[in-house]
């Protein structure tokens, strides 16, 4: 029976992860090893007994009486903290979702990787804070990883058995978020509950922000370099309302192969599940006559500097991913707290990169986690500042 974890099980990504085991036999078709998650724990303890996990971890200490009290009953033994995380991580499995967000999900991805099964990576800033160490640990382990973002899916996808001198370049698409057609004028006034309402996908609220401001997408497109191995020159974006389109990889002779499928995160999940085969899925089927027409148009990064700010860490390397991240976590924090602006956010991300990028060890790729925390600590604190 295969054995699968799921880190970040209550998040939308991870619950959808569930539901395709659950729709595939569940207990009676695989063994969960662990499922993790943070504050939700009637859905964490739900789930786990559900799968008959051997063990459910809250990342919150203080809620491990609850989480105990919740599995009171079954075999399912519970735990709680950081280093609960990163053991419940370590534990050997053939299959392990990685989908906690930010760059709590770091740690607990690197546990996993270096037991050398698949890691199906949804958590996008474990390569662009932290690349060079997480493709070190895959070689070292023998691990494989298997994108999980639906755009890293669909490149994957489309880029089939072809190797990448035929590429010519890569092309990922955007929804454009909540704010894709309001006036630039009214961005300032943007309110936190407006810009948690995406109008495709389904998704939790830190998220659907960072589409509205394009943040989920810049850090799609280092993501895209780190996972590929493509130059900054290769990526393109290009906005695409209705997101149906994922990706488009276009090769040197002219031709173009692009990756097609409803927002339904369970696609690019159920693909990692299954690969390297295909199994039936609860997706819904394309209907383009129905459909009509796609429309498509470049960015404009007046309303979303995000993407010119990618350009540059890339261009940066070295530990500018890490800063980014953080910076725009932190931003993103005091955005929801209400201290600063929807269009004060960019800005901040962009002076945290300027003051760091002269400090000793910003140009050099990390050594190990420790430096990486070190910088994104750095960054968190610059940025509040």
């Amino acid at each position: 029976m295969r054995r699968i974890s799921i880190l970040g099980a209550t998040g939308s990504v991870g619950a959808n992860g569930v539901d395709l085991i659950r729709r595939a036999g569940g207990a009676a078709a695989y063994h969960t090893v662990a499922l993790t998650g943070g504050r939700n724990i009637a859905k964490l303890a739900q789930m786990a007994r559900e799968l008959r996990a051997e063990i459910a971890v809250t990342a919150h200490e203080d809620l491990l009486s609850d989480l105990r009290d919740a599995l009171a009953g079954s075999t399912v033994a519970a735990a709680a903290g950081p280093s609960a995380l990163i053991e419940a991580a370590s534990r050997p499995a053939d299959w392990v979702l990685s989908s906690i967000v930010g760059s709590a999900g770091l740690a607990p991805g690197l546990a996993a990787l270096n037991q050398g099964g698949i890691l199906a990576l949804a958590n996008k800033e474990s390569l662009v804070c932290a690349g060079s160490l997480i493709h070190a640990a895959a070689k070292e382990s023998g691990a494989r990883i298997l994108p999980v973002d639906s755009e890293h899916s669909a490149i994957f996808q489309a880029l089939g058995s072809d190797n990448l001198e035929s590429v010519k370049d890569v092309t990922i698409t955007a929804s454009g978020g909540a704010f894709r057609d309001w006036p630039l004028e009214r961005l300032a006034a943007a309110t936190v509950a407006q810009a948690s309402t995406h109008p495709n996908w389904a998704m939790g609220q830190r998220i659907t922000i960072d589409s509205a401001s394009m943040f989920n997408k810049a850090m799609e497109v280092i993501e895209a370099k780190e996972f590929f191995g493509l130059g900054a020159d290769r990526i393109k974006v290009l906005v695409h309302p209705e997101s149906i389109i994922h990706a488009i990889v276009s090769h040197v002779d002219g031709g173009s192969i692009a990756h097609l499928g409803a927002p339904d995160m369970r696609h690019a999940i159920g693909y990692a599940l299954n690969w390297p085969d295909r199994a039936p899925l609860p997706v819904a089927a394309l209907d383009l006559a129905r459909m009509g027409s796609l429309t498509f148009r470049a960015p404009d990064e007046t309303r979303w500097p995000a993407l010119r700010l990618a350009r540059e860490v890339m261009a940066a390397g070295g530990m500018a991913g890490a800063v980014f991240n953080a910076a725009k976590e932190q931003a993103l924090d005091d955005f929801i707290g209400g201290r600063i602006r929807f269009t004060d956010m960019a800005p901040r991300v962009e002076a945290c990169l300027s003051c760091l990028s002269g400090k000793d060890g910003f140009s050099r790729d990390a050594a190990d986690l420790d430096t990486v925390m070190h910088w994104d600590r750095a960054a968190r604190q610059e940025a509040a500042a």
